[in-house]
Order: structure tokens, then sequence, then C-alpha cells
């Protein structure tokens, strides 16, 4: 080959080919997928409590709802570090109207406020929920059992799919009287093709919001609830591709 300013040239200039998505005779490539289900128990427990208010003015139900709503907080907050997160979700407060003809008239106030509660501590949680329960126009939803999200249990599970895929792998090759030689891929399921989704509300899972709680209900004495934690499915799933020897078929 001539180049037009320097002169001929030594050699046709080297391309790299493609590396092919399959393997050849003598270095067959092998797919499978490994996966990992474990049952273990929960770390944490979510629970959402929702104080109300009404009134015949705004004032006061604003003013009986901040005293509800510090009640409830302060309950709370006597637990000390077995709660492991408090905030509140929402706050709201609507006119009830009614309609005498074509006029329109406020009825009534009422007010709501969210409180959302993590708990780490399962021996005082029925206790703590019956005792919000007994507050005055309390409503309280839960608990909604989970792991962090940094769970040892996230990473035993991954772990135990890596090894399922590669005994499957093992076991697929010594059927064809060969041996794994190496790994060419390791992927979670769907990584390569799945856009990445918004991670779930810290309250995700409860579904229909909460009824509104009944009226009256001074506080009691009720005995606490026993509570049973609700096992926690951990799930982890990997494709990988391998080259194995040459089977001796």
């Amino acid at each position: 080959m001539t180049d037009p300013l320097t002169g001929p040239t030594d050699a046709e200039p080297h391309h790299p080919q493609p590396t092919l998505p399959y393997g050849t005779p003598d270095t067959p490539r092998l797919a499978v997928r490994g996966e990992a289900r474990l049952e273990v128990d929960p770390e944490i427990a979510h629970i959402h409590v929702t104080v109300s208010a009404r009134g015949t003015d705004r004032n006061t139900a604003l003013t009986d709802l901040a005293r509800r709503n510090d009640e409830a907080l302060t309950l709370i907050k006597t637990y000390g570090n077995a709660v492991e997160h408090l905030e509140t979700g929402a706050f709201s407060i609507n006119p009830q109207l009614t309609y005498n003809g074509r006029n329109e008239r406020i009825r009534a106030y009422h007010g709501s406020v969210t409180l959302n509660a993590t708990l780490n501590d399962f021996t005082t949680l029925g206790e703590l929920t019956t005792r919000l329960g007994d507050l005055e126009l309390t409503h309280v939803a839960g608990p909604r059992w989970a792991l962090r999200p940094d769970s040892p249990a996230h990473r035993a599970a991954r772990t135990q799919a890596v090894r399922e895929a590669v005994q499957r792998a093992r076991e697929y090759a010594e059927a064809l009287g060969a041996h794994l030689d190496a790994i060419v891929e390791l992927a979670d399921l769907g990584a390569e093709n799945t856009p990445i989704s918004a991670p779930p509300t810290a309250m995700h899972g409860y579904g229909l919001p909460p009824l509104p709680p009944e009226p009256g209900g001074a506080p009691g004495h009720a005995p606490a609830l026993d509570l049973q934690p609700q096992r926690q499915t951990v799930h982890a799933a990997v494709n990988a591709r391998f080259t194995m020897t040459r089977p001796a078929l």
C-alpha cells in the first residue's frame, strides 16, 4: 500500500476482530442463571400514625390538632433508641361544607397530621402501638416489617446466587466431560436492559389510606398487643457466562 504523503508502507493497517457473542468448538461458552431466596427475620418495623381534630371554627381545630400531635410525638420519643426514625408525613386542614339551597356554609373544620416512625426494638412495639391507639382521635396503621437497605441478608443472597450459578455451570460442563475454564460475564438479572426506577417511599406498602378514626376514646390502660414479626424474603438473581474446555463427546 502506498501513502500519498510518505510513500510505500510496510503492511496493511490492523483491524481487531470483534469479540463473538458465542464460543468456539475448542472454547465453548456456557450461560446460566443463578438465584437465591432467603427467609430472614425483620430488622425494623414501620408504623403510621394519624392524629385528627374537628372543630366548629378553624382555630379550635388547629389548637386541638397541635395538642394531640404533641401528645403523640412526646409518647413516641419516650421510647428513646428503640425509635430509629421519626418524621411528620403530611398535614391538612379542610373545611366541611353544608349546602342550603344555593348557599355554601362551613359547618366545621377537620385537620389531620401523619407521623411515620421506624422501630428496631420489637419488644416495645406492641406497647407503643397500644398506647398510641389509646390517644384521642388517633389512628395507627402497621406494623410493616422490613430489612434495612444495607442489611447483611442482601449480601448473603447475592453471594448465594453467584455460587449457585457457578455450581450449575460446573454441573453442565461435567455432564459434557469438560470443566469450567474462565468467567466471561456476571450481571444482575435485567441490569443491562432495565431502566433505573425511583426508590420506594419510606411508607411504601400500606396501600389504601387509613380509615378516619372514630370520635371519642379517652386514654385508658389497654393491654399491650402481642405482635409477631413477619419473616422477610430476600431474593437475588444473576446471569453468568463462562468458557469451558473442549467437551469429550
